[in-house]
């Protein structure tokens, strides 16, 4: 039997590797509902299904090696960054999924939520946490709905000699602003952004790649605390929000 290895684990769910296989393990099926849906509906390649018996799915594991990591440097090439932006543009024009997302008023809710508790537990510095929730406003406006992937990391994108392989963890996907996906993709990355427009092939305005860059970091720090990871390493969420004052 292979070796099994631990992806992620925390109180919610957990993601193992044994061999070419993955299991994921999730409390929320409802979340793993929305996650293999999701899947049938991409316009793009996405991991294959093996089988599933609730709470667990078995996955297919993809061929080549993630973008990148958030906090690290790319090592992909430009060309491979442009054909995520080409791959995220397919979504993006694809039929909406049947299910809503979340609404500007859900965001900007969330947002002074969170920003309050960061804060009041002196995570941040209250002028840092101020900025950042005004460039964040920009976001705020009415979109276009999109089929959106929802949590489109680097770590998330599959690539070999260039080309994308597939695009995995689809538990977010929804109807949602487009540029979202966009943002979330380059967070911690901002060099490589030109190649993804370029690749998306579609104006794109950038002060509002920016504002979901400060709102995507303020509402995601206290959840990355409370399981167990870092949003102050280096080139994370934190340096992410210092960056915009």
């Amino acid at each position: 039997m292979a070796e099994v290895e631990v992806v992620v684990a925390h109180h919610e769910c957990a993601t193992l590797r044994v061999g070419e296989l993955f299991l994921k393990i999730d409390t929320d099926q409802a979340r793993a509902d929305v996650e293999v849906e999701a899947m049938s509906l991409a316009p793009i390649p996405t991991p294959e299904v093996l089988w599933r018996k609730p709470p667990v799915l078995a996955l297919a594991a993809l061929p080549g090696r993630a973008l990148g990591r958030l906090g690290e440097p790319s090592t992909a090439s430009p060309e491979a960054w442009a054909a995520a932006g080409a791959a995220v543009r397919r979504v993006h024009d694809a039929p909406l999924p049947p299910w809503p997302g979340r609404s500007p008023g859900d965001f900007a809710a969330d947002l002074d939520r969170e920003c309050e508790w960061l804060v009041a537990n002196s995570v941040l510095p209250a002028d840092l946490v101020t900025r950042n929730r005004e460039i964040a406003e920009a976001a705020l406006r009415p979109w276009t709905p999109a089929f959106i992937h929802g949590d489109l990391q680097i770590a998330h994108v599959f690539t070999d000699a260039d080309e994308i392989t597939g695009v995995l963890d689809w538990t977010e996907a929804a109807r949602g602003d487009a540029l979202f996906d966009l943002a979330t993709l380059t967070l911690g990355h901002e060099e490589h952004l030109g190649d993804v427009i370029d690749g998306y092939g579609a104006d794109v305005d950038l002060d509002v790649i920016r504002a979901w860059w400060s709102t995507r970091s303020l509402l995601g720090i206290r959840w990355l605390v409370e399981h167990g990871f870092d949003p102050a390493a280096p080139g994370c969420e934190i340096d992410v929000l210092k960056s915009g004052m």
